[in-house]
């Protein structure tokens, strides 16, 4: 599979220390990058590491509703199964799954890095 996108949670996923530079390195690699948050709007201070910031306030509904994985796969130009949705917590990463994504579940920087080399090469 090869994939087009990568969509990071922010609390507790992308604020861990070195997410930052996974995403940069994603995105230097061509695929396409989104932040997914159930906050109300996009959190302040973000870096300018994202095609994409989607938030829970501006669709009506958050995770692990499909709503808001779609939305972020369409901003992106980027089919649901060539995305690849990173969050710490489990459910929604299943929400994410259960419209076609492949889900990683964050549990460290360390973890997600290695399952991230072996989905995107």
């Amino acid at each position: 599979m090869e994939y087009g996108a990568l969509l990071v949670d922010y609390a507790g996923t992308f604020t861990d220390a070195g997410m930052a530079r996974v995403v940069a390195d994603a995105r230097a690699r061509g695929l396409k990058t989104a932040l997914v948050s159930n906050a109300d709007r996009a959190p302040a201070g973000l870096p300018d590491l994202f095609d994409a910031v989607v938030t829970s306030g501006e669709v009506g509904t958050g995770k692990p509703h499909p709503e808001v994985y779609l939305v972020a796969a369409a901003r992106l130009g980027v089919a649901p199964r060539r995305c690849v949705f990173v969050d710490d917590v489990a459910e929604y990463v299943r929400g994410a799954a259960a419209v076609g994504m492949t889900g990683v579940h964050h549990r460290s920087v360390e973890s997600t890095v290695e399952e991230l080399a072996v989905l995107l090469g």
